[in-house]
């Protein structure tokens, strides 16, 4: 491109020569072709002109030219970015993205910044845009002489923390390395220009041994018959150079790749072929041998590496590769980050990289889905939350804060009261969200609560926390681990109305010895208070089941296929729950042969069954649950709580988000002993649905119990 254009003509000059197919191209290109020139239009085109070469398509040059030319944005008519919806996608992301810049901006210390680079992914929908954030980054730094001395080294910070990785991570050799470079010279300006100096002072030496060195590699290419070799000189730059020193623990006179040939052949024969041609020109050194297309390294590099004493004695590192192999080291596929770094990343991570690395190897007929699928099927299962001090937690979806104070520390997680999120305070189940800033609320002392490991209360999504829990209730004393163990499993007792059952089905199920080892399970949540009430309903439910029975005995009409009762000898008989006690699915249960009203359906062990026992005893029938029922049922509660503000709007929040439909409510205040006493009137599916409310309600703040009443 002509460089003595106007810099607001090349800019039109390059969006009108981009082939794009949209529909809203046009308009793109004729907003922009009428608006001044201004230092926003020229950062735009050098941005534009850092993604072309890596064939950035034209939503990705579109995005990076709206992102960084605000008065572009501004005078593109609405409906164009309505027909772009994956362009106002890669938009969102940038702006969202600046949030990260914030966050490392004002972070303390010098921590690692890898819970940064992860929330930067998680938080552009689409990943194209870490292509324009890299670009922009490096324009940025290219810019940063004229910047006052803390904003360069901010923005040089910033690169070597942020982009620079990321950019080593998707492999993109042409972007990393600048950015590196010009990291490294505004921040260790002294160490920098120390090694450019090395290398200025044999400036001119080494370009002529290179230049000899390929001469001297083409002819002896072109007499052993090796056809089509691409011989190049390779520039080695000078934050790799720093890297190599420290890592070796080697001065500069040591290295031996200061100096550097690459030779491209078109297969794997005519790689060993040049390498003997090589050998045979100069002595080799054999410690810097590598053969990595007999053994690649683990990302799928490939290519040979030597070092042999060339003209003059100086030292001359080789490279012999395919061409496809060096497409596939350049442009993305094989990064070396793992090996750089030293470490991985979640799996969620290294998937959005792998598509990354996807995006650049497509050519210009790139499939359109994997486009899509960028902006609508990665689907992100990590959620990254903030501190107040711009620390990056990373939790899985679903987490609670309670769940992010143990991941920040577990004496945070033990003192843990309440929370809040981006400034309003939140019940303890709260699943953030990526980007929120949690603040967790502590007490002066660790008191973690036993009904946090209960899975019905939702406070734990994460077994790394539950184990920090229990490991603090096993710390107990034995004794009042037992105590709390007998508590939980009394009050759950109570609550579901089965404080006469037989607990040693529950024994037997969970290959306990003892009562006192039910005690300790349901204390250190090895047990949930519900499993224990659940196991004693299906045991007696599978007591009901009738025996086979006798070939005389009279057989009863089938039942209705949805019928929630099935008595036994009877068919089609008028049956109805009994108001005293009301049984849902689960509970024992036994009929009562009424007069006129049919069969009134009780819970075992109901008192007025009882006393209707004592009087006629005949009238009881054995009756079980159909099991084709789907039914609702109706459930009297009773709830005591200490009286204070908006207790009955929690309560009633809390039914409501499990589902549950209230049909009557009574309520009364001790005003003397500021407590209160509802009675509920609810209607319930099964069992399941009872005892995940109840256990619900009673952790409402302020309520001291709820149980089933019957």
């Amino acid at each position: 491109m002509n460089t003595a254009t106007p810099p607001h003509a090349r800019l039109q000059q390059a969006l009108a020569s981009v082939e794009a197919g949209a529909a809203w191209w046009p308009a793109l290109v004729e907003t922009a072709a009428r608006l001044p020139a201004d230092a926003d239009q020229n950062r735009a085109l050098a941005v534009f002109e850092t993604l072309r070469p890596l064939r950035a398509d034209p939503e990705v040059l579109a995005a990076a030219c709206l992102h960084q030319w605000p008065a572009l944005r501004a005078a593109l008519p609405d409906p164009v970015l309505a027909q772009a919806p994956r362009l106002k996608r890669l938009l969102e992301g940038l702006v969202a993205a600046g949030q990260v810049d914030d966050l490392h901006q004002h972070r303390p210390g010098q921590g690692s910044a890898e819970g940064l680079r992860r929330l930067l992914l998680a938080l552009v929908r689409d990943l194209r845009a870490v292509l324009v954030l890299l670009a922009v980054q490096l324009v940025r730094l290219r810019d940063a002489a004229a910047l006052p001395e803390d904003e360069r080294r901010a923005l040089a910070e910033l690169a070597r923390d942020i982009h620079a990785p990321l950019a080593n991570r998707l492999g993109i050799w042409q972007l990393k390395w600048e950015l590196e470079d010009l990291a490294f010279r505004w921040l260790q300006p002294e160490t920098y220009q120390r090694i450019a100096r090395l290398l200025d002072e044999k400036r001119g030496d080494r370009e002529r041994f290179i230049d000899d060195a390929m001469a001297r590699i083409r002819g002896a290419l072109a007499e052993a018959g090796v056809r089509n070799a691409d011989v190049a000189g390779r520039p080695k730059h000078i934050y790799s150079i720093f890297r190599k020193m420290q890592r070796k623990g080697v001065p500069f006179s040591e290295l031996y790749d200061i100096r550097a040939v690459r030779v491209l052949v078109d297969d794997i024969p005519s790689c060993y072929a040049v390498l003997g041609v090589v050998h045979q020109l100069w002595p080799s050194i054999p410690s810097e041998f590598d053969d990595y297309i007999a053994h690649p390294k683990g990302n799928d590099y490939r290519s040979l590496h030597t070092a042999v004493i060339g003209p003059g004695g100086r030292t001359l590192e080789v490279q012999i590769r395919t061409h496809q192999m060096h497409e596939h080291a350049e442009l993305g596929v094989a990064a070396h980050w793992r090996y750089k770094e030293g470490g991985g990343a979640d799996a969620s991570f290294e998937r959005k990289v792998a598509w990354m690395r996807q995006l650049l190897e497509a050519r210009d007929d790139r499939d359109e889905t994997l486009v899509q699928g960028f902006s609508t099927e990665l689907v992100e299962d990590r959620v990254y939350a903030i501190t107040p001090r711009g620390e990056v937690v990373d939790l899985p979806r679903g987490a609670t804060v309670l769940d992010f104070a143990y991941a920040v520390h577990t004496e945070v997680g033990h003192r843990c009261r309440g929370a809040k999120v981006n400034g309003r305070i939140v019940p303890l189940d709260h699943q953030p969200a990526t980007g929120d800033q949690v603040e967790i609320l502590t007490g002066k002392t660790a008191e973690p609560r036993r009904d946090w490991l209960l899975a019905s209360n939702g406070f734990l999504a994460t077994g790394r926390a539950r184990d920090k829990v229990r490991a603090w209730f096993h710390r107990i004393d034995r004794a009042r681990n037992l105590h709390a163990g007998k508590d939980l499993l009394e009050k759950e007792l109570r609550r579901m109305a089965l404080t006469q059952a037989d607990l040693a089905p529950v024994l037997a199920k969970f290959k306990l010895e003892s009562i006192e080892d039910l005690h300790l399970a349901l204390a250190l949540g090895d047990l949930g208070p519900s499993q224990v009430t659940r196991c004693l309903h299906d045991h007696a439910q599978a007591e009901k089941e009738p025996a086979e029975p006798a070939p005389l005995t009279r057989r009863s009409a089938p039942p209705p296929p949805n019928a929630p009762f099935t008595v036994e000898g009877v068919g089609n008989l008028l049956s109805q729950i009994a108001r005293c006690c009301q049984p849902v699915p689960g509970d024992p249960i036994v009929g009562y042969l009424t007069r006129g009203r049919g069969v009134s359906i009780h819970r075992a062990g109901c008192p007025a069954l009882q006393r209707l026992e004592a009087r006629n005893p005949e009238r009881l029938l054995p009756v079980e649950w159909g099991r084709g029922s789907r039914g609702s049922y109706d459930v009297d509660i009773q709830v005591h709580a200490f009286d204070r503000k908006w207790l009955l709007k929690d309560l009633t929040n809390t039914i409501a988000q499990q589902g549950v439909n209230i049909l009557g409510l009574q309520s009364r205040v001790d005003d003397d002993k500021g407590l209160a006493e509802l009675r509920l009137a609810v209607r319930v599916a099964d069992f399941g649905q009872l005892s995940d409310l109840l256990g619900r309600l009673s952790a409402v703040p302020g309520v001291r119990e709820a149980h089933r009443l019957g």
